[in-house]
């Protein structure tokens, strides 16, 4: 079995292997990456292209981001467990909240059949 290690940098991989073609992406870590929100953005908007015009985001404008992040990762039946404003408010993202968060968002992107989990994702 994969251990907790393995499964967080899977994740991570996965992030990058996601966002990679975006703009203003650049994944190291589940942290400070994060923080701006545009990350959050360009994985939701991976999978949901119509939702929202990624070309116009502004990483200026935090808040914004995550919820507009947030809202439209719903439509994958993720609920919101990250806030705003709680993200806004701090220095960084603490990584364990990310982390969660983005399991989530992956779990239910499987659940509804759009990620393949035969092969590595």
């Amino acid at each position: 079995a994969p251990n907790a290690k393995n499964v967080k940098q899977m994740l991570l991989d996965w992030c990058r292997a996601k966002t990679e073609p975006y703009e203003g992406v650049d994944i190291q870590n589940f942290s400070s990456s994060w923080k701006d929100g545009i990350a959050f953005c360009a994985l939701v908007h991976r999978f949901f292209p119509e939702a929202f015009e990624y070309s116009i985001l502004n990483p200026n404008k935090p808040r914004d981001n995550f919820q507009l992040a947030f809202s439209t990762a719903k439509m994958a039946g993720c609920p919101p467990l990250l806030d705003a404003e709680d993200l806004v408010r701090m220095q960084e993202p603490d990584w364990k909240c990310v982390y969660t968060y983005i399991q989530e968002f992956y779990r239910c992107l499987v659940e509804k059949g759009l990620v393949k989990t035969k092969k590595r994702p």
